[in-house]
């Protein structure tokens, strides 16, 4: 199993036993907490997933809501439990913290391929991890120290004008690293892992339950990891950089022109543990 860093000469790989203008954050975003969740949280509550959806979202018929929970592995009962006991062990073993709040999240790279992520936000790291809710295992994990990031942008999705891609909605993208520009090969390189940024948008199962509802909010990931990184940077501030990061909202660039390689993952769900079918003749 691979796991890798941010930053190949500044980040530690962990391994695992097994312009625009200056946005203010919004009461809402202000308030520490009120929609993250904790671990002790999510245990409390019923396994099962919960048949209601939070005022205002999209609500699916029910025979479409059931269909795709039973297609997301990440969505059948006890799954997300397990990962999220799996991740705790093991940053509290290995890393000696405490898992502050945890986010089930899309990660969209820099080729606008969508991959599903869980998010984990600590005292001092912002975690990355690939998990397969298929075999419950971890298969990778990034880790980002939360006092190098940065900056912070919130908004639209933008591509170059004679682009044939396409993203809606919004997202959130966090730098880490605004010394160093990704080199031509790795913005190229679909599988480049040397890109010093990630973006995140919701993931497919945020409407079809109030647990879900919850964690896959990006406004709320973003107001939670904010307070984070503004604490890391009091405690250990990095000689050379600005204390703190800079939050703005303006249009989440993503150079990519024909989007082929994208548009057919994206639209198969490639990038999620996914129910697929049996294949045979």
């Amino acid at each position: 199993t691979l796991f890798r860093s941010g930053n190949s000469e500044e980040f530690r790989p962990v391994e695992l036993g097994d312009s625009g203008t200056q946005k203010p954050l919004s009461p809402k975003m202000e308030k520490k907490g009120e929609a993250a969740a904790t671990a002790d949280d999510w245990e409390k509550k019923d396994p099962e997933v919960a048949s209601g959806t939070p005022e205002g979202a999209a609500c699916p018929n029910e025979f479409d809501r059931k269909f795709m929970l039973k297609k997301f592995f990440v969505a059948r009962p006890g799954s997300f439990e397990e990962a999220i006991e799996d991740l705790k062990s093991h940053v509290t073993a290995k890393q000696g913290e405490t898992v502050q709040s945890f986010w089930l999240l899309t990660e969209v790279d820099h080729w606008n391929n969508e991959k599903e992520r869980v998010v984990l936000i600590t005292e001092k790291n912002l975690l990355i991890c690939k998990y397969d809710f298929i075999m419950l295992a971890c298969q990778q994990i990034q880790k980002v120290p939360l006092n190098f990031v940065d900056r912070i942008i919130h908004g639209p999705f933008s591509f170059p004008p004679k682009s044939l891609d396409k993203r809606d909605g919004e997202g959130v993208r966090i730098y880490w690293d605004k010394l160093r520009e990704a080199s031509a090969i790795a913005r190229w390189n679909p599988w480049s892992s040397d890109i010093p940024y990630t973006t995140f948008v919701q993931h497919p199962v945020r409407n079809f339950s109030e647990k879900f509802a919850i964690i896959c909010q990006v406004e709320a990931f973003m107001a939670e990891l904010m307070q984070a990184v503004q604490k890391a940077h009091q405690a250990d501030p990095v000689p050379g950089r600005a204390n703190g990061a800079v939050v703005l909202n303006q249009p989440i660039v993503i150079e990519t022109y024909a989007g082929f390689m994208s548009f057919i993952g994206n639209r198969n769900k490639l990038g999620y543990s996914l129910a697929r079918g049996s294949v045979g003749f």
